[in-house]
């Protein structure tokens, strides 16, 4: 079932009562007895691995495995957007952005103008990027015009989750095409089509429900610590370099997925030093990293802010999101321990017995997948390798039938966000919503969003097909 050597072999049932017991001890231990929510994720992960039947000789790689391995694209990625988010807010950067959009689209449609500027940076810059360097924006504008964090914070987000899931070049969608052999261009057209409404309907309509209803107050995660001697740092930046700031990111990783886009066509040798340079610049973490040092400069050294001020201010962005990154790591850990069990991959297997029409089964396929073991990337290539036999050269699907297809299983593997998904925790923690209101907000949207994007998909699908 797994590359472990397991204690002993459990069957289906069996893996999925003790993932069900799993996320119920966990959430007893944190809504309940008001654990801190990294121990609990800890402690609950080493039962779980015990009961599963990974041996005392394996857990702990099993352990460092989950962690490290979303740690090494969480810290990365939070600890350099933290330190960009809080130069933008203490310079003034944020405020100046937010007066702008307010002008442009008013106050009324500042969550729609939050939404729209995310869907346009999450084209190519991958979720928790995307989030972290809009953060100080979001909570701008949400102190400005006051209400709800939701209000703002859920459209944006939600956004940057549907670009995530539905549109290449990001991983899923492009390892979903081709494992089945569809054209990726059709599948980045057909994603948006899809994703667009199926955010406005989830993230935007959504939010403004729920952000009437649950009131979350604005996170003092990027201004903790503030005091009076970081008003020096603030200059009021022009619009531009603010905008500067926020779009380098995304120019350069950008061009990374350009290239490798062009590398898969053929168009381009990925493998030159040139081009391979290019794409190093567009890696996310060294384009975050570019411009932090960017930003030390446009906003402090070249407004004559002393070496020590600047270095203060980058330094007091990491200590509030500690907490966020151990968690995030936590969960990740969680996710890890639920994979090597090999519960996502006996469930998969019951599943493909069922005899569902192939666009069906692989949306239910990789929606239960996602909920027992959390990965999202996991859920869909699993799902992609179990119905690639029936797809992949079958002249019965058109090449748009299997686009389809595709975005019905990044439909599932968006689904039911919870406890074992460390997007959870970073959506929790950087909000600052306790676990019980995150499931009520968080998961509920994550869930409408892969419902309306698989009935999108099979409405596609039933379309191509009349043709």
């Amino acid at each position: 079932m797994t590359d472990l050597d397991l204690a002993w072999t459990l069957s289906t049932p069996a893996l999925l009562a003790i993932a069900a017991a799993a996320i119920g001890l966990l959430l007893l231990l944190i809504i309940k007895a008001r654990l801190h929510a990294f121990i609990a994720l800890v402690i609950v992960s080493v039962l779980t691995a015990l009961a599963a039947g990974i041996g005392p000789g394996d857990l702990i790689d099993v352990l460092y495995d989950g962690f490290g391995s979303t740690l090494a694209s969480v810290a990365l990625l939070v600890g350099l957007g933290a330190m960009l988010g809080r130069m933008l807010e203490l310079s003034g950067g944020a405020e100046v952005l937010t007066d702008a959009l307010i002008r442009l689209f008013g106050e009324k449609r500042a969550p729609l103008a939050l939404g729209v500027t995310s869907l346009l940076f999450g084209f190519p810059i991958f979720f928790d990027a995307g989030l972290v360097v809009m953060l100080p924006i979001i909570f701008t504008i949400a102190r400005r015009l006051g209400g709800s964090l939701l209000l703002y914070a859920m459209p944006a987000a939600m956004a940057f989750s549907a670009m995530h899931i539905f549109v290449p070049p990001h991983p899923g969608p492009v390892a979903a095409s081709g494992l089945l052999g569809a054209n990726v261009g059709l599948v980045l057209i057909c994603g948006i089509i899809i994703a667009i409404p199926a955010w406005y309907l989830t993230g935007y309509l959504f939010g403004l429900i729920i952000g009437k209803r649950i009131d979350v107050a604005v996170p003092d995660v990027l201004s903790a610590g503030r005091n009076d001697s970081f008003a020096d740092f603030a200059s009021r930046p022009k619009l531009g370099h603010v905008i500067f700031l926020l779009a380098l990111p995304l120019v350069l990783i950008f061009l990374n997925t350009g290239l490798n886009f062009a590398g898969e066509a053929g168009w381009v040798d990925t493998d030159s030093t040139l081009i391979a340079s290019l794409r190093l610049l567009g890696e996310t973490p060294i384009a975050l990293l570019i411009t932090v040092v960017v930003a030390m400069w446009l906003l402090g050294w070249r407004q004559n802010k002393g070496r020590s001020l600047v270095e203060t201010v980058v330094d007091s962005a990491l200590g509030p999101v500690c907490s966020i990154i151990l968690i995030t790591g936590a969960g990740g850990m969680f996710g890890g321990v639920l994979r090597a069990s090999g519960i996502g991959d006996s469930l998969a297997d019951s599943l493909a017995a069922l005899g569902l029409p192939v666009i069906v089964a692989g949306f239910v396929i990789a929606a239960i997948v996602r909920i027992a073991q959390g990965s999202a990337t996991v859920a869909l290539t699993t799902a992609a390798a179990l119905v690639q036999p029936i797809v992949v050269g079958n002249p019965d699907f058109s090449s748009m039938q299997v686009v389809a297809i595709v975005l019905s299983l990044a439909a599932g593997s968006v689904f039911a966000s919870h406890v074992n998904d460390s997007g959870f925790w970073l959506v929790s923690r950087f909000f600052g919503m306790d676990t019980k209101t995150t499931l009520k907000t968080w998961t509920v949207a994550e869930t409408l969003l892969g419902t309306v994007g698989f009935g999108l998909s099979l409405a596609l699908y039933g379309v191509v097909s009349l043709f």
